[in-house]
């Protein structure tokens, strides 16, 4: 059964505003989100060896010192990347929550777009790096938030009845 569009949440919506009109259910999942990305972004940044060793089992000593510094370094560029994208998840929940159900299709790209770029370019690791797992999750659970993202929440079904 399809709803009315006038009951649908948009998933680009005509004006961008504070208003959050998905299952709220969706909103503060996003908001977890936004903190497990700023916090894994700073442990990339800030970490001696980036997390490329200690948390993606990555084994530096395999390697020269100069390509280990090389991965360290991308480690720490990809964190500063996540930290730009976190600090724009974050900009999103505080001033245009509107825009939400589309932050969930940037997740779902990223995340899907990850494990199409491992299975294409694999890294050795002497363990299972929780990264690598992560994407396998945060696809479909992503899929569930934007789908809950852009059904009516409460407070808009109230509204309109």
């Amino acid at each position: 059964m399809e709803l009315p569009s006038r009951q649908r949440v948009p998933l680009l919506p005509k004006i961008v505003d504070n208003q959050y009109r998905g299952v709220k259910l969706a909103q503060y999942a996003f908001l977890l989100i936004t903190a497990v990305t700023i916090v894994r972004s700073l442990i990339h940044v800030f970490a001696p060896d980036g997390g490329a060793q200690s948390i993606a089992t990555i084994p530096l000593s395999a390697y020269s010192a100069e390509a280990a510094a090389t991965v360290v370094l991308m480690f720490s560029l990809w964190g500063l990347s996540q930290l730009l994208m976190g600090l724009v998840y974050l900009g999103v929940y505080l001033k245009y929550k509107s825009l939400i159900p589309m932050m969930y299709v940037l997740l779902i790209v990223e995340y899907a777009m990850r494990i199409v770029v491992g299975q294409m370019k694999p890294i050795v690791t002497t363990g299972t790096a929780p990264g690598s797992v992560g994407s396998w999750i945060m696809v479909p659970v992503c899929v569930v938030l934007l789908v809950l993202s852009l059904l009516p929440g409460k407070a808009a079904k109230e509204k309109n009845a």
